[in-house]
């Protein structure tokens, strides 16, 4: 099978199947920040400086996502939430995030750089315009020698405009700024072929190419820190390889971690990247819809045969939604596609089920013939 390896050939090494490397997005977890999970390991918080300083010093710009807020800031409130506790976790984050980028500031500093703070949700993110604008702030601290680190605003997030995980939003954010490459560090060395805590003869697989082929290997979190799993990994790896970035899981006690899995170091578990989907797609595929549309069969067939949706092939319309909002598209109670809607839920109610020809005189106007164009529809089967 071609998409799992059990190792790296002569002719295709590691650098080969990186490429030219010249940004990357290192997520680091709750259990690699705070490694007794009852105190900060500020020696690996400096080594993650010094790596970075060795890779720009290369000319890689060098991104990090950084969980831990949460889990710092309960130690220092010294309390012990309930599982679904949300409000003291939401406290926590806010008392955590800043001792957290304090943290990261001092060993940033000690290596000759300065950080910027950035906090997202996926509200933010599911709006365009702000999206286009987060990508204009992030260019911006890039090109004045800044390294930026992101982390959910969980101070403020509710479940349903959550990113849910660090691992996704890392996967969103290499998405987002075009990275080469995302390094997720983990409590694991990688992705292993059965779970390597219960099965001592569990092998490591070094490369993979196709995601599908690896989803029964994955597992959920067992670190008792973080929030990520296997599972979300490789969630992150689907998101990392719609934008023709390669992704891969190294252990984050390995020394020199990140230095030698972005300069092609045979370490971890590596996701080969593919060709990749514009990044307008890549944003329409990973925003929050605002609602949902349900089409028929044939309009099922257009939308897969990279047609527009038209109004006649729409049976129903859920939620509120407007203009310009992402919706899903869904048949038979399968999401098949997600899109840039060209009708306010109100008017698409009115005009669903009817041919275009009949759109102006049913509204009194016409923005388009169709629904959603084509160029606005992101496949998701």
């Amino acid at each position: 099978m071609r998409s799992i390896r059990t190792g790296v050939s002569e002719t295709e090494s590691r650098k080969d199947l990186l490429g030219e490397v010249g940004r990357v997005v290192v997520k680091i977890g709750s259990s690699s920040i705070m490694r007794s999970q009852t105190s900060i390991s500020r020696d690996f918080m400096d080594s993650v400086a010094e790596q970075v300083a060795r890779l720009r010093e290369m000319g890689i710009e060098v991104l990090i996502v950084s969980s831990g807020a949460i889990a710092i800031g309960l130690k220092a409130m010294k309390v012990r939430p309930k599982p679904n506790e949300i409000p003291i976790r939401q406290a926590a984050s806010a008392v955590g995030q800043g001792i957290l980028m304090k943290e990261w500031s001092e060993c940033f500093q000690r290596h000759g750089m300065i950080v910027g703070q950035v906090l997202m949700t996926l509200d933010n993110y599911s709006d365009r315009t702000e999206a286009v604008n987060m990508n204009n702030t992030i260019e911006s601290l890039l090109k004045n020698g800044v390294v930026p680190i992101f982390n959910e605003n969980d101070a403020v997030c509710i479940s349903e405009i959550k990113f849910g995980d660090n691992d996704t939003l890392s996967a969103i954010v290499a998405s987002r700024t075009d990275a080469d490459l995302l390094i997720i560090l983990s409590d694991v060395a990688g992705l292993y072929n059965s779970d390597p805590t219960s099965n001592p003869d569990a092998k490591l697989v070094p490369v993979v190419y196709s995601i599908d082929d690896v989803r029964h290997m994955a597992g959920d979190s067992v670190s008792g820190v973080g929030t990520g799993g296997m599972k979300t990994k490789l969630n992150a790896a689907q998101i990392c390889h719609d934008a023709a970035c390669s992704m891969i899981i190294a252990l984050s006690k390995e020394d020199q971690v990140i230095y030698r899995a972005s300069t092609g170091d045979d370490i971890g578990t590596i996701f080969v990247a593919n060709k990749g989907i514009s990044k307008k797609r890549r944003w329409i595929k990973s925003a929050h819809p605002s609602g949902r549309v349900i089409i028929d069969e044939g309009a099922q067939k257009a939308v897969l045969g990279h047609r527009s949706l038209l109004p006649v092939g729409i049976r129903d319309v859920e939620g509120r939604f407007n203009k310009g909002d992402v919706v899903e598209i869904v048949c038979n109670g399968v999401t098949v596609a997600k899109g840039i809607i060209d009708y306010d839920s109100t008017d698409l109610k009115m005009i669903k089920g009817k041919h275009s020809d009949e759109i102006e005189f049913i509204l009194g106007y016409k923005a388009h013939d169709d629904a959603v164009i084509s160029e606005n529809i992101a496949l998701i089967l």
